[in-house]
């Protein structure tokens, strides 16, 4: 039997602070462990792209990147104030509970976001700055209104989420190739299992802001399963590519094979009906154990086995 989720009974916090905001406070803002992905995964594309190293280019890639996507997330948490006040898991949230200011949030979301992109462009090039930019168009304009009214809201995320390793490819190769889309598609698709689980550990908390999301349309969870697992396929297929193609050895290629097969498993699981809850936690946390190792065994392979 599935665990039971308790459902959001959360109500709107005040949005006048009631101390003076922190650091830490809008450190929280800025979403860390989001914009760390997002760096981690620029950094993997320009290693990948097997760059003439340069500290200051290095640098400036890793701050403009983390910039642009900190400041994606203050505005994202700035247009969405009304709904995290409202689920149990987002409540407390900087902006919800009033710790931080709405102005205070959006001044700060347009500086990081505005440096990042043009920290990018003077110091990596027009490339990597373009598809910064891109990915706090999209997730801002697409995916944060789509959450609202689409069912495909993840879809459109997952497409925000997997530019920055073209970030980090177009700042190392200075081009666009096959390579760095490859990058691209794993990171979009990695994304789909990744959140289908969390949406539907949170399902009750989406459903009671009526995000009309798969896990909130499907309450059996049946499509939610299938559709990872689809995605999860294909991921693991995109994974071999490297190695088929002659980017990576072989050696990728039985790691990328061994990685997918345990991801599959994880995907596999949520498939059944009993259990499903469980099976949705351990592929959240599959997923985070499945990235950093595949693109680990890919830069490593292209760095010193190529």
């Amino acid at each position: 039997m599935n665990t039971p989720i308790p459902a959001a009974t959360a109500q709107p916090s005040a949005l006048t602070p009631a101390r003076t905001a922190t650091v830490s406070d809008y450190f929280e803002l800025v979403k860390p462990g989001l914009s760390l992905l997002s760096v981690l995964t620029t950094l993997a594309g320009y290693a990948a792209a097997r760059p003439e190293f340069g500290f200051t280019r290095f640098l400036a890639l890793a701050v403009g990147t983390a910039m642009a996507a900190a400041g994606a997330a203050a505005l994202n948490q700035f247009l969405e104030i009304d709904t995290d006040a409202r689920m149990h898991r987002t409540q407390d949230r900087p902006l919800p509970s009033g710790r931080v200011t709405d102005g205070s949030a959006f001044v700060l979301g347009i500086g990081l976001g505005f440096g990042g992109v043009a920290l990018l462009l003077a110091q990596v090039n027009g490339l990597a700055a373009f598809f910064a930019g891109l990915t706090i168009i999209t997730y801002l304009f697409l995916y944060t209104p789509a959450k609202r009214t689409s069912r495909w809201s993840t879809e459109i995320g997952a497409v925000a989420g997997a530019f920055p390793p073209l970030i980090g490819w177009t700042a190392g190769a200075g081009t666009l190739s096959a390579l760095g889309w490859i990058l691209f598609g794993l990171l979009l698709l990695w994304q789909i299992p990744h959140f289908m689980a969390i949406a539907w550990l949170y399902r009750n908390d989406y459903a009671a802001v009526e995000f009309p999301m798969l896990a909130v349309r499907d309450p059996a969870g049946g499509k939610v399963a299938a559709w990872s697992l689809v995605n999860t396929l294909l991921l693991v297929g995109l994974s071999l590519l490297p190695a088929v193609m002659g980017f990576c050895t072989w050696i990728y290629g039985g790691v990328a094979a061994v990685l997918g097969v345990a991801f599959l498993v994880l995907a596999v699981r949520l498939v059944r009906p009993d259990g499903r809850t469980q099976a949705a936690r351990q592929l959240f946390f599959g997923s985070i154990a499945y990235l950093p190792l595949l693109l680990g065994a890919l830069v490593l392979d292209r760095l010193f086995l190529r």
